[in-house]
């Protein structure tokens, strides 16, 4: 984007007394933990908040928007200019952004987009309710309201990243980490449980660094080692961790407790040396193996996932194989891939070339994804015939639909099962929440088929 000189900022108006909000969220799961706070803070000060609505029709539209990569930065745009014009058709008397993309390029827009009445950063709460003529409620900043269903919550432990990868802008948008601490994080986790939450995925933008800021080193173990103890925790899933200097001991939290899932997702980008120090990875090709060996060999049973890169500057023929042959070594449960896209402001974009073409880009990533998708399959496939305990999310047509521990909400594989059965073996009505002992059927590239087991 250009670089503008900032319109005069005008002031948001003060009458909207118990105004309704739309409050759509974009990006990932981070941001949705910082919807839901401010969705808790807006409902104290006494406005009727709702949260991604098919059709807003809400007086003020807040959209909390991401700025990761292009697409993502796309769809925020194109969500901001949906409103305007439901803006300039008098249907809406505010519009208000925040979040990544505006905590990025927060100048820029004020010009580009004038129809918005305020731009807000990433953590800038506090000033949106000031804003809004309200009392930001500092003794409620871990209070939700929960967008997920009532038994399943993300629970962030931490801002920002000290990793600095060389095609990330994440550092530049959140800055340094910020670890919460584990007495907050744990009273967090008790006050969830307390409202019904029986599953956690613990999320962080980079989750094995956890604590280093504020303990001097890495905490993840002790603090999934205190969750864990809570009373009515189920299920632990843990997301983003780094593979670099990985924290063993965190395998023997898994090994020790039964609701720690095994289930881990660790993204890992590529396998060849060149690649890894060019991403600068801090990791080599012969750790990377060691690490996963070491990983299925401590928690046997252990569902990997992971996200990889293809196209990143001066990827050859010969990395990119050495991608492919890893991949088919690993055998990841789960596997996320994409192609390389330049981030103004990264290390990749001001000393590297985008020298690999997009079409070349593209085939390699369709390529890598057939290849998992095979093993996708098998894995789907070498769980036929086993009895799985299942977490009920909801029903959907002809099926309850419920989460092995192997699966995360939204990215992962469903286990449906028949409607016909509404009943559990000891005479419970099914219901989401509830842990139930399947068993599958059979299984597509996608879900598994189940039938209550006996």
């Amino acid at each position: 984007m250009k670089n503008f000189l900032p319109p005069k900022v005008l002031p948001i108006k003060r009458e909207l007394e118990g105004a309704s909000i739309d409050l759509i969220t974009l990006g990932c799961s981070k941001n949705l933990v910082d919807s839901e706070k401010l969705i808790r803070q807006l409902e104290l000060n006494g406005f009727d908040v709702t949260h991604d609505a098919e059709e807003p029709k809400g007086e003020i539209a807040i959209v909390n928007t991401c700025g990761f990569i292009a697409d993502a930065k796309e769809e925020s745009i194109n969500m901001i200019l949906e409103l305007a014009k439901r803006k300039q058709q008098g249907k809406l008397r505010q519009l208000i952004v925040m979040g990544c993309l505006s905590q990025r390029y927060l100048q820029e827009l004020k010009i580009e987009l004038p129809e918005v009445d305020r731009f807000y950063g990433k953590f800038d709460w506090e000033q949106i309710i000031t804003d809004l003529g309200k009392t930001y409620h500092k003794e409620a900043f871990n209070d939700r309201r929960l967008t997920t269903p009532s038994h399943y919550a993300y629970l962030k432990i931490s801002e920002g990243c000290n990793r600095h990868c060389a095609y990330c802008a994440i550092p530049i948008i959140t800055g340094k980490q910020k670890s919460h601490s584990i007495e907050d994080i744990v009273a967090e986790v008790e006050d969830l449980v307390a409202k019904g939450v029986v599953e956690f995925q613990v999320i962080a933008q980079e989750l094995t660094g956890y604590g280093t800021d504020l303990y001097g080193k890495q905490m993840i173990a002790p603090l999934i080692e205190r969750i864990a103890q809570v009373p009515g925790v189920k299920w632990i899933r843990l997301h983003y961790a780094y593979p670099a200097n990985f924290p063993m001991e965190l395998l023997q939290v898994m090994k020790r407790h039964d609701n720690v899932c095994k289930y881990l997702d660790i993204a890992l980008q590529h396998i060849s040396d060149s690649q890894l120090s060019a991403m600068q990875r801090h990791i080599t090709r012969e750790q990377t193996y060691t690490l996963i060996e070491t990983i299925r060999r401590e928690v046997p049973g252990i569902h990997l996932r992971t996200t990889l890169m293809v196209g990143f500057p001066g990827e050859t023929e010969e990395d990119f194989k050495e991608l492919l042959d890893f991949v088919r070594w690993a055998k990841f449960e789960r596997m996320g891939a994409f192609a390389y896209s330049e981030e103004e402001g990264t290390y990749a974009a001001k000393h590297y070339e985008d020298n690999v073409p997009e079409e070349e880009k593209q085939a390699r990533l369709s390529k890598l994804m057939r290849v998992q998708q095979q093993i996708s399959e098998q894995v789907q496939q070498s769980k036929v015939g086993q009895t799985l305990q299942v977490i009920i999310d909801r029903k959907e047509g002809d099926y309850f639909v419920g989460r092995t521990e192997y699966d995360s909400p939204e990215v992962d594989t469903e286990v449906l099962i028949k409607r016909n059965l509404p009943v559990s073996p000891s005479g419970e009505c099914l219901r989401p929440g509830m842990f139930v002992q399947v068993k599958i059927e059979s299984a597509d590239e996608f879900d598994l088929y189940a039938t209550l087991n006996d």
